[in-house]
């Protein structure tokens, strides 16, 4: 564990200005209106100049109502051709300032989304990111050792014109102060070993390597899952690596020039004492190699939250496990600013939210009637889903997140929010709107059950066939799939009363369930990887059409 003046520097840096951050934000919470106001006018007001400021008349524009009216919901597609064209150009098309980064994202359509951002604005997301450090070292002792962060590549490419694109938090990861830096474990320089297999055996053997983590930090818990498997399968070589203090040679021939002098002392006694624990469990965990760990940082919503339940098990007793926040490639969308209670607020302060209440937003009937259907933050109502419309001051503006999330307290008089799922997970076929978080309760309650484990599942829509199909890897189950379909089916019609009409009436066949051969996960995770999913980020939607998903299950069905 490192020594009490390390904590006490560490608290020191973070304290200064993400503490008065951190009592501002408080006192926006207690006035969410007027600071939303605010933020709107002063956004309009700086970017008025621009080309979608004078088309939509930004100088011009009086509070919400009026915005609403002037500027109709926004797509990336929608935005596109401005993106490019100030990026080819240099003209103030959405921004007055010009955009210095682009956050990389895969899109809709076959061309990834390229997020504008300027020199304010990652200097804005650097601050949230220390007001969330600041809050966790507040309230708990998780940065008393070293953190294990896992993050995206800060440089993957650069736009027509030069500018940089990769992952913004990888490159603020990467741009830290020396004082912060001796607190990660993982170099910068790991983030860019192209080769998934050799990134992965990198991040295993620094880890291993260091005893001193007391807490960890990825986007996706399931990366950490992923991580500890490889871990396992590669025992011999990463153990090897730690006692030699040299990284394999696997990590070196696909790798960045600076990856391959990545350097660590050598722990020989750590590898014997590592090798004894496996040798007698069969299996490390985290608890194993680090512990001291005392937090998880994450994404516990949505369909992350069945990783954080595969996650849990590998950790030291009682590790809490916190939300990482609502955060996405176009906007940082909440801040855990009471990790204990998990009291994740919308950055009021930063961007401007709409909300559009979730029926009313999928209806058809509203569809025409979308632009004006949105309420404010300050209008939310406790315990109801909603979809997120956001403006920023990077230059998207009204811009529809189709993401899905829950009010489940409030901070003042401010909502906190949690994310429940894309709101592209939901299917219909012919009328039942069926969520994807329908599909996880239903499978989940039935893995648990029968006592099976599912590491990966997917149901695909069919329209053609009006079928739905559930593919599934699974472990610990003696009888197979036998029976499973029709009792997913059943808690599927007891939870949605459109699919039980329609199962009823015949209008949908009967659920289909699949096995398939093991490993069929990680396949479909190399697939999308390598269609430019970054790898950091990965998530997958459990529910999807089938003419969408572009990988084929069929192939890894497990016959007989």
């Amino acid at each position: 564990m490192p020594d009490g003046l390390s904590y006490r520097l560490l608290r020191l840096a973070l304290s200064a200005a993400s503490g008065r951050y951190h009592r501002g934000l408080l006192r926006a919470c207690e006035t969410p209106t007027s600071t939303q106001e605010a933020v709107l006018g002063r956004i309009l007001a700086d970017n008025a100049a621009t080309v979608f400021g004078k088309d939509h008349g930004f100088g011009s524009i009086a509070g919400f109502g009026e915005y609403q009216r002037a500027v109709p919901v926004q797509t990336y597609e929608d935005v596109r051709v401005h993106i490019e064209r100030q990026e080819l150009s240099g003209e103030p098309c959405l921004t007055t300032e010009q955009p210095v980064y682009y956050n990389r994202t895969s899109g809709t359509v076959a061309e990834p989304k390229n997020i504008p951002l300027t020199k304010i604005g990652l200097a804005r997301i650097q601050r949230l990111q220390r007001l969330a450090a600041y809050a966790l070292s507040r309230q708990t002792r998780a940065l008393g050792g070293k953190v294990f962060v896992v993050s995206g590549a800060a440089h993957e490419g650069t736009m027509p014109a030069g500018t940089p694109y990769g992952s913004a938090s990888g490159l603020l990861y990467a741009s830290q102060g020396a004082l912060l830096r001796r607190r990660y474990v993982l170099p910068a320089s790991v983030s860019d070993i192209a080769d998934y297999d050799a990134r992965y055996l990198a991040m295993a053997v620094l880890g291993a390597a260091d005893d001193s983590v007391t807490s960890m930090a990825t986007a996706n818990p399931s990366t950490f899952v992923r991580l500890m498997a490889v871990l396992n399968e590669n025992a011999s070589t990463v153990l090897d690596a730690v006692a030699t203090g040299r990284l394999p040679a696997e990590c070196s021939p696909a790798s960045p020039p600076n990856a391959g002098t990545v350097s660590f002392p050598a722990h020989s006694s750590r590898a014997t004492q590592l090798r004894r624990r496996l040798e007698s469990a069969g299996q490390l965990t985290y608890a194993d190699i680090w512990p001291h760990l005392r937090a998880v940082v994450t994404w516990t919503g949505g369909s992350c939250g069945l990783a954080v339940q595969r996650l849990e098990p590998l950790l030291t007793p009682d590790c809490p496990v916190f939300e990482l926040g609502y955060l996405a490639s176009e906007v940082n969308g909440t801040v855990n600013i009471d990790p204990i209670h998990n009291s994740c607020v919308a950055t009021l302060t930063d961007n401007f939210f709409e909300f559009a209440e979730r029926d009313e937003w999928e209806s058809e009937a509203s569809a025409a009637d979308r632009g004006l259907a949105t309420c404010t933050l300050a209008e939310l109502e406790s315990g109801r889903d909603y979809y997120v419309i956001v403006t920023t001051a990077d230059g998207l503006y009204r811009y529809d997140m189709n993401d899905i999330v829950r009010v489940t307290g409030t901070v003042g008089d401010t909502p906190v929010l949690s994310f429940v799922q894309k709101g592209k997970g939901v299917t219909s076929i012919t009328g039942e709107k069926l969520y994807e978080s329908q599909v996880i309760d239903a499978v989940t309650a039935q893995l648990a059950a029968s006592g099976a484990i599912s590491p990966f599942f997917i149901m695909l829509a069919d329209p053609a066939k009006a079928s739905y199909t559930l593919f599934l890897e699974l472990a610990g189950a003696p009888d197979g799939v036998a029976g499973m379909a029709s009792k997913i089916d059943d808690a599927l019609r007891s939870t949605n009363i459109e699919y039980d009409a329609k199962r009823a009436s015949g209008r949908l066949v009967p659920l289909e369930v699949r096995r398939l051969t093991d490993g069929t996960g990680e396949a479909y995770r190399r697939q999308r990887v390598a269609d430019g999913q970054r790898d950091v980020q990965f998530k997958y939607l459990h529910l999807q059409y089938r003419d969408e998903c572009s990988f084929s299950f069929d192939a890894y069905e497990m016959l007989g």
